[in-house]
């Protein structure tokens, strides 16, 4: 959809899901570009597959010289320090440059693009501050972009994210940056019915139990029994990452129903109203319904913070598509 090659943003973990399995499965299907934040998170995915390459987006600080200079990664310069860092301790070795189209994030500015002079750029690459909207900051920076590319020599260039990709193939250059997308989130509506949910939260009935009509449940009595009820508790809260903001608003999914959360979401802990799945029993297991863009619209969080707030008491597995 980009019109280009797709590299993978594995941040955070591979925004919540493992970045060392999260790499390999990409691996797999032919990404060969990966991208994270730190020296710390490089470190941590190890060895990447034969030809693929990995970029740290925060650059090269003071301290992380010696990582750096290992080269189990290139970095990405954001500063004219940073660049004169990269000069200083590895002089003939390719990185990647960040620069600014508009964002005032990071990046090189376009008034310091002289600083950039000598560089083995690998990728030169910048970031959409508003692709997910439909705003004129996108055209005002692809043409920022394009005057940038004009003048700054590089292997490849690159811009969209995956809501860029969205935004058309004039977004695309050489290179693609998705990362949420590749994870179940939806960026723009273009990309609905295109992206399918990737990451199902599961829990575990700890206790079933009649609640009496007048009787409430859960800190602060916020829900109460109007008849006799069947609640369900299961072993997943807040501490796991599925925060108190879905109470009222959440559910959880068993043999095709739909039964919604009562009370308040503690830190270990949920109860929901289990009275249309007769057959649900401690130790069973519920799934808890975490559509990205349904979630993210009725807790009020971010499709990006639902995925990388997911806690490393979950245990990840990984199933096929069929």
């Amino acid at each position: 959809m980009g019109g280009a090659a797709a590299g993978a943003a594995v941040k955070a973990d591979g925004y919540g899901l493992g970045a060392i399995d999260v790499t390999k499965r990409l691996a797999e299907a032919g990404c060969r570009d990966f991208f994270v934040s730190t020296w710390a998170e490089a470190e941590a995915l190890g060895p990447l597959p034969d030809a693929a390459s990995l970029s740290v987006l925060h650059g090269v600080g003071s301290e992380d010289i010696a990582t750096a200079v290992s080269g189990i990664a290139r970095p990405v310069l954001n500063t004219p320090i940073q660049v004169a860092r990269w000069k200083k301790i590895a002089p003939d070795r390719s990185c990647d440059v960040m620069v600014d189209t508009g964002m005032n994030r990071l990046g090189i500015r376009a008034d310091e693009l002289d600083v950039l002079d000598g560089l083995n750029i690998c990728t030169l690459m910048s970031h959409l501050a508003s692709a997910d909207e439909e705003s004129g900051l996108n055209q005002a920076q692809l043409e920022c972009f394009r005057a940038v590319r004009a003048t700054v020599s590089a292997k490849r260039y690159s811009l969209a994210n995956s809501a860029g990709i969205c935004l058309g193939p004039d977004f695309g250059f050489d290179l693609t940056r998705p990362g949420l997308a590749l994870y179940g989130g939806i960026p723009r509506a273009e990309a609905d019915g295109h992206i399918a949910q990737v990451a199902y939260p599961e829990a575990e009935v700890v206790q079933r139990r009649t609640v009496r009509a007048g009787e409430s449940v859960g800190y602060g009595a916020t829900w109460e029994a109007r008849a006799d009820t069947e609640i369900g508790v299961a072993n997943i809260g807040y501490a796991d990452g599925y925060l108190r903001c879905f109470a009222g608003a959440g559910a959880v999914m068993t043999a095709g129903q739909v039964l919604p959360l009562v009370g308040r979401v503690s830190m270990d802990l949920i109860a929901f109203d289990c009275s249309a799945a007769p057959g649900l029993a401690e130790g069973d297991w519920i799934t808890v319904d975490y559509d990205l863009p349904a979630a993210s619209q009725s807790s009020g969080l971010s499709q990006y913070e639902l995925l990388t707030g997911l806690s490393q008491r979950f245990e990840r597995r990984w199933t096929s598509a069929g």
